[in-house]
């Protein structure tokens, strides 16, 4: 599986391991010698720092980028609760933009062969009182991998998060299957009923792992 520009990583839900699993892609390409970059456009729950707000996501998203970059151009909307963004942002007296995001990524993708965007929360997520993290995706025209926590209810989740990508005109380019602690009865199966449904293919299965960094979590994808 190959793309020219980068992959869009969204999730079933929020707290799924797209992260993980963004940064297990990473890795997968620098390996193959492509310079990777990550980006996570909007970020609630984030930290004060001294230079500004910081979110842990998108500071690990930096670190494993192949080319060093300004945070703010990772992250360019970064708001200190951790709520709905659109909610955030309109108690931070902010409009979130996606002709800022998209002026954003365009230099990020000038300076390395692939980026990786990782979204915020599930696929509908609303950014503002009009688009919704679909309308963003849609902008970008990158390709979608789909991150299905591994319990209750992710049948459901991700059957409707991959009618809803096929419904905006994008390519599902496959899904990965993390498991999530505590994992909940009969998760082989609900993979197998996954896998018989989803016409993309199934990217990986990610354990619960001791130590989750970039190549551990690259280990268990098969892209």
């Amino acid at each position: 599986m190959t793309s020219q520009h980068g992959f869009f990583v969204t999730g079933t839900d929020t707290g799924v391991g797209k992260t993980a699993v963004a940064l297990g892609l990473m890795h997968h390409l620098q390996v193959q010698g492509d310079r990777v970059a990550g980006m996570k456009p909007v970020a609630s729950g984030c930290e004060p720092a001294p230079s500004g707000l910081r979110n842990a996501d998108a500071l690990q998203l930096l670190r494993q980028s192949s080319v060093a970059m300004e945070y703010a151009l990772i992250n360019p909307y970064a708001f200190a609760p951790a709520i709905a963004p659109h909610i955030a942002a309109q108690q931070a007296g902010v409009r979130i933009e996606l002709d800022t995001i998209l002026s954003a990524y365009a230099q990020i993708a000038g300076q390395v062969d692939r980026v990786v965007v990782e979204g915020v929360g599930g696929w509908q997520v609303p950014l503002n009182e009009r688009d919704t993290l679909a309308d963003l995706a849609r902008k970008l025209e990158l390709p979608v991998i789909l991150v299905v926590g591994m319990r209750l209810g992710c049948l459901n989740h991700a059957l409707l998060s991959a009618a809803a990508i096929s419904h905006a005109g994008l390519q599902l380019a496959g899904w990965v299957a993390n498991r999530l602690p505590p994992e909940p009865d009969c998760v082989e199966e609900n993979i197998n009923t996954l896998e018989s449904r989803l016409s993309a293919p199934l990217l990986g299965i990610v354990p619960v792992l001791d130590t989750p960094g970039a190549s551990e979590t690259a280990e268990h994808l098969a892209v």
